[in-house]
């Protein structure tokens, strides 16, 4: 039971948190560019109140306000929400706010993320279209700084719905393009919208409280016309939006953003005295596993297994212990003589990306040196240091279920977390002795399900899997590799979440 509560992970939910919130990503909007301009005076200042549903649950608030002044405007979304994660409601927060021009170009931004971990800031501000500077500190830890060059204005999520709706009357089977700012990357993509379908949505105005029931109900219903705008690929906002660009309701794991007068969205869930109650049926580490067809044996060392449901476009699912032939995937645990290397630590000119620290990955902090140094003990073999590094994660930090983003040093401090914390540290100590480490993430096989799971990649030979929070030295093979980077990357595993089926084919070579 402690490594299935390990398996989703805080970065998981973080990521889906941030991305229904819509401050995660950066975007521009390159179609009508030069007609933002014009949009931006049809811009009306307001406020929209939203709640948060799990079925007909309702987990959480938002809101979302847009002010107006001679030369700015000024975006505030936030969104608070009791998850129900592994048995408890865990009490997230996030808050963004972004200033832009009145040519909708946005000059700055900064949002917070609050959460049973270390809270985290990030903010930063856009010189000329031409550079994009921001830092996210996490904790009390120094801000880590970024300074990416911009090839056009960029705009946040937010405004996407705003730019979409304002720029011309929105159409059903027009298609969008936009270039995605990728963190991960450090570099744009492009990501289609298309406008899918036209509805009414009636809305109440205000709300009035019922004594009998002590709850508060909609009345003053006004019905708005709404398009619904979709992402195929999964890389972009979906949801539908109003004339004025607004969100009138979006969807993401299963969850609901809806439209709602303020007593209705707020004062109703503060005063819901079961709020707290947490059901398997709505657990989000159950409500995401994936049962599996077949029980497997507890050591895997091949599998193949069929992927179907979603498009498995723009993962990483090739390559090392993976290989993808058409929707057929056959992974292989990485054998002992595949890791030995004549190489010794440090190594010089290989990787130079994944050696050296990341945000929240502070491999150069003197903390995390001196630690790693003790672990290494004076050995230069780069497989017996990726292993006592490894060991030595899994035996100190306690496996128990963290919400929040990982940050290594707040790991090493606190000495708990689930498998995002254990990865986030393994990559940290590994980088700081010379040894090249990334995060990877995806599905791990555990007790009749697949459950969504992070874990290290060390440069070995070749990049190996190897699992500190499950103690495996390497990883077996039943880790199933969609991703490799961070947040950003790990974000993408959202677009899996309910659409995703996995069928075992063959366990260690029989069928």
């Amino acid at each position: 039971m402690i490594k299935r509560r390990a398996m989703v992970g805080g970065t998981i939910i973080v990521a889906w948190i941030v991305g229904l919130a819509l401050l995660v990503r950066r975007e521009y909007f390159r179609p009508q560019l030069e007609r933002l301009g014009e949009a931006a005076a049809r811009v009306n200042p307001g406020v929209v109140w939203y709640g948060v549903m799990q079925g007909d649950r309702q987990v959480g608030f938002a809101s979302s306000t847009i002010d107006t002044a001679e030369k700015s405007i000024t975006v505030t979304d936030y969104l608070v929400a009791d998850l129900p994660i592994g048995g408890k409601a865990r009490r997230t927060s996030a808050r963004t706010n972004v200033t832009l021009s009145r040519a909708l170009r946005m000059t700055a931004f900064d949002l917070s993320l609050d959460s049973e971990g270390a809270p985290i800031r990030a903010g930063g501000h856009v010189g000329g279209d031409t550079l994009l500077v921001f830092a996210i500190s996490t904790g009390g830890e120094k801000a880590d700084s970024q300074r990416v060059a911009l090839s056009s204005p960029i705009l946040l999520p937010t405004l996407v719905p705003l730019a979409v709706a304002l720029t011309e009357t929105p159409k059903v089977g027009k298609h969008y393009v936009l270039p995605v700012f990728d963190p991960a990357s450090l570099a744009p993509k492009d990501v289609g919208l298309d406008i899918q379908a036209e509805s009414l949505f009636v809305v109440n105005d205000s709300a009035v409280f019922d004594a009998g029931t002590r709850r508060w109900h909609g009345v003053q219903p006004d019905t708005i016309r709404a398009w619904l705008v979709v992402s195929p690929s999964g890389g972009g906002f979906s949801g539908w939006v109003d004339a004025q660009g607004r969100i009138m309701e979006t969807t993401q794991l299963g969850f609901v953003l809806r439209r709602l007068p303020y007593e209705v969205a707020f004062e109703n869930w503060r005063n819901d005295s079961t709020r707290g109650a947490v059901t398997e049926d709505h657990d989000i580490l159950e409500t995401t596993a994936i049962a599996a067809n077949k029980r497997m044996a507890k050591r895997i060392d091949a599998l193949t297994v069929r992927l179907t449901g979603v498009s498995l476009a723009g993962f990483d699912l090739n390559g090392e212990q993976q290989r993808l032939s058409g929707d057929t995937l056959v992974i292989t645990r990485t054998p002992d003589s595949a890791m030995v290397i004549a190489d010794r630590l440090p190594y010089r000119g290989r990787d130079r990306a994944n050696s050296t620290p990341g945000p929240l990955i502070q491999a150069f902090d003197p903390r995390i040196m001196r630690l790693a140094q003790l672990i290494r003990n004076g050995d230069r073999d780069a497989r017996v240091v990726a292993e006592k590094i490894n060991t030595w994660v899994h035996d100190s930090i306690a496996d128990r279920i963290t919400f929040g983003v990982p940050s290594a040093l707040q790991v090493l401090e606190s000495r708990v977390g689930d498998c995002n914390e254990h990865t986030q540290l393994y990559v940290a100590l590994a980088r700081a002795v010379g040894l090249p480490a990334r995060v990877a993430a995806g599905l791990a096989y555990v007790d009749g399900k697949f459950y969504y799971h992070a874990w290290p990649e060390v440069l070995l030979k070749d990049w190996v899997a190897v699992d500190p929070t499950f103690g495996q030295f390497p990883a077996d093979a039943a880790h199933l590799r969609f991703t490799i980077g961070g947040l950003s990357r790990q974000a993408e595993l959202l677009r899996l979440m309910g659409k995703l089926k996995i069928d075992v084919l063959a366990v260690n070579g029989r069928k």
